[in-house]
Parts: C-alpha cells; structure tokens; sequence
C-alpha cells in the first residue's frame, strides 16, 4: 500500500528555478514530461523539458503556481502538487518551485462514485478531491487559482447535495460512498 505524500518510483520530482526552468529532474519527471518520446532522444534535455513543462504544466503562465491540478501523459493521468522554496546556501535567497507529479491510481473510481451519487459539477468534483487528500481552502484556492471564498461556496454546494453540514461530513459520506 502506498503511503500518502511519499514519493515513488514512478512519481516525478522536479526542482524549478524562478524563470520555470529545471534545476533537477529525476528520470521519471523526464520520462512523464517527454512521452510519448524518450528523454534520452533529446540533444538538449534541459531546454526540451523546460518547454514541455511550460506548455503541460504552466500553460504558459510564470506566476509559479501550476494551472493544471491533473493532467494526461499517455493513457496515465498525474496529479501535480508544487511547493515554492528558498535557498538558504551561500545567501541564496532566489526562490524555486518543487513540482510532484503523482500518478493517480485507480483510487480516483470512489470520488467518480461520489461524484455521480450526488451529481457533482466538474469543479466540485476537483474541491471534493483536493479536500480528500486534506488541503484547507486556503491550499485548495491557490491549487484551483481561485479564491479561499469560492472554494468556500463550492464546498456548501457540495454540502447541500450531500446532505451533510461539515467538510468532515463530506469527507465521511466518501469514505462511506467508497465501501
């Protein structure tokens, strides 16, 4: 059984400096972002994955923040989760973006079931998920580029359909949903 926020792997790990262009990547990063070519094929590995991670994962926005929650590479679907970060060595201070790809299992089949139990929207569906993996509004807002307010009202609606009155109910109603 995997453990939650433990890398693996097939888990992609990339550290991004603050023009989004790769510090490190490890093999399965590179693999991921160049399918359905073999990074190894690549004159310049740097310079082709920083411009599949700005076209996959940025869109071509720089703000450090990923507009994509999830996304496809191959029949594999990734969650990608970033992290900003500082160097501390040599008075360093720029700051750098850690980005995990995570492959979705099919654990994603229970939230489908929830989502068709309670006829949730696809951004409903997204605010579900992000509060089942335990993120405050706040953390889901930043990953949605929304507001903390709108993921607040998500969350009614997605309360009022559930019929429960808390993000725990909610929560609890999946893990009920599930068995």
């Amino acid at each position: 059984m995997r453990n939650e926020g433990v890398p693996t792997k097939s888990d992609g790990f990339l550290l991004l400096d603050s023009r989004m262009s790769p510090i490190l990547a490890n093999p399965a990063a590179a693999q991921i972002l160049a399918y359905p070519e073999s990074p190894e094929c690549q004159r310049n590995l740097s310079l082709y994955l920083t411009s599949r991670i700005r076209s996959r994962l940025f869109a071509g926005h720089q703000n450090g923040t990923p507009l994509v929650v999830r996304f496809q590479s191959g029949r594999r679907t990734y969650s990608c989760r970033s992290f900003r970060v500082t160097g501390m060595a040599d008075g360093n201070s720029q700051a750098s973006l850690v980005v995990l790809l995570e492959r979705e299992s099919t654990r994603s089949a229970p939230l489908l079931r929830l989502s068709e139990r309670f006829h949730l929207t696809n951004r409903e569906q997204e605010v579900a998920q992000l509060l089942l993996q335990g993120l405050t509004s706040k953390e889901i807002g930043v990953r949605m580029q929304i507001s903390p307010n709108t993921v607040k009202a998500f969350l009614r609606l997605i309360m009022v359909k559930m019929g429960v009155s808390t993000r725990s109910g909610i929560v609890g109603k999946a893990l009920t949903t599930e068995l």
